[in-house]
């Protein structure tokens, strides 16, 4: 029998521990956002590197996170939540610090990996684990509500490595992303976690690695879904800037991030609680049916206001669905299942948006910017499809709660 922690009242939201959960979050997803946008780029001009590892610069992250999300999920509860978050915090903070005195490229590429790692297992545990912060009738609010926090790295990010890379050094940047992530590790020195107590089946179970024991399959159906998503948002983040320059649009290509994360912000707010009142379906539909359209556009934009529109539809969009989607994972997964559940979901969302640029990439030569954001819009409408069947279907979603 396993036993449950219920550290929250049945309803209270704002927590110390939901707070505090938040801001580790911030800090987790800065770094990613930090280096994410300028990691490529430091490659070619620290070390000469090809376009092919200059991209490999980057994806050695998501790979390393990738394998960290796998087996995160199921040991989580047998290294303990708060314990496998601590561990993977101070790895994460001294891999930030390791950037500066890396002096050639194998070396970047190892800490890349190894950073990626301390990634996965960091959110994995952070993320599972505010599950059991949030009330069950408020799940979808306080979804989204904790995703805010990444959305703000998303702005802060991306504009911080541009501004250091540019008036400063690139040694400044790496040394911001150590103290992010020290900052983070300080914050969950005080976080009080909900722990899980595995049952004895699980415990028996510990090192077998049938693919049941790694992946949820009741998450699966919805990561499927969102890996669709996922490959589509990664057209908008590998490809974009290259898009406004071809088209010369950069200056709206420099404010649709800015127009993007106030969206994603402002919907955040209001959608959880919708999900909560009218169920998954009410706000599901909706957020796909916009991320197409702002794909469409992208396809389209004749002109730079375009463009700044498509920024509104995507917000709404994939912003949106992001934290809604991840509502219903953990909602259809047992409750003994929650950590594996949260690796699933974010192992496929990890996965479209690290590999989508690779196939999109060998695309664009036979397509153009325009033709792969069509192609892209037209994936997001069978993305679409494809939830009707796994989830949409079913009694037409999850349950409105009573208001």
């Amino acid at each position: 029998m396993t036993h449950d922690s219920a550290p929250i009242s049945p309803e209270k939201l704002w927590t110390p521990p939901f707070v505090l959960a938040v801001l580790v979050n911030f800090f987790l997803a800065m770094v990613f956002y930090l280096l994410m946008t300028t990691m490529a780029l430091y490659a070619v001009q620290q070390f000469g590197a090809s376009d092919t590892v200059s991209g490999l610069a980057s994806s050695t992250f998501i790979i390393g996170a990738l394998i960290a999300r796998i087996f995160a999920g199921k040991f989580l509860d047998f290294v303990g939540r708060r314990r496998m978050l601590i561990l993977a915090l101070v790895v994460y903070a001294i891999a930030g610090f390791l950037y500066v005195p890396a002096d050639n490229l194998v070396l970047l590429l190892i800490i890349r990996t190894i950073h990626g790692v301390a990634f996965g297992a960091a959110s994995t545990a952070v993320t599972a684990s505010v599950m059991g912060l949030i009330p069950a009738r408020r799940r979808g609010e306080g979804t989204g509500y904790f995703g805010v926090s990444t959305t703000l790295a998303t702005a802060i990010g991306p504009f911080l490595a541009v501004v250091l890379a540019e008036s400063a050094t690139y040694d400044a940047l790496f040394i911001l992303c150590g103290i992010c992530a020290a900052a983070g590790l300080v914050f969950s020195l005080f976080l009080k976690l909900p722990e899980r107590t595995p049952s004895k089946q699980e415990v028996a179970n510990k090192w077998r690695f049938h693919l049941s024991d790694l992946f949820e399959p009741a998450a699966l159906t919805i990561g499927a879904v969102m890996f669709i998503a996922a490959i589509g948002y990664a057209g908008v983040l590998a490809f974009l800037h290259s898009f406004a320059e071809s088209e010369n649009m950069v200056t709206a290509a420099s404010a649709f991030f800015l127009i993007y994360a106030v969206v994603v912000l402002a919907s955040r707010l209001v959608m959880g609680r919708l999900q909560d009142r009218f169920g998954d379906n009410a706000v599901i539909y909706p957020t796909m049916l916009s991320f197409a359209i702002g794909l469409a556009l992208l396809a389209y934009s004749p002109n730079g206001t375009v463009l700044a529109i498509s920024a509104v539809f995507i917000g709404f969009g994939f912003g949106a669905l992001m934290p809604c989607a991840q509502a219903i994972a953990v909602t259809m997964s047992p409750r003994h299942r929650i950590g594996v559940a949260t690796s699933t979901f974010f192992l496929m969302l990890d996965a479209g948006i690290g590999f989508g640029p690779l196939v999109l990439g060998a695309l664009l030569p036979a397509t153009g910017f325009h033709g792969m954001y069509g192609f892209l819009a037209l994936m997001v409408v069978l993305a679409a499809v494809l939830y009707h069947f796994v989830h949409g279907s079913k009694s037409m979603g999850r349950t409105p709660l009573p208001a």
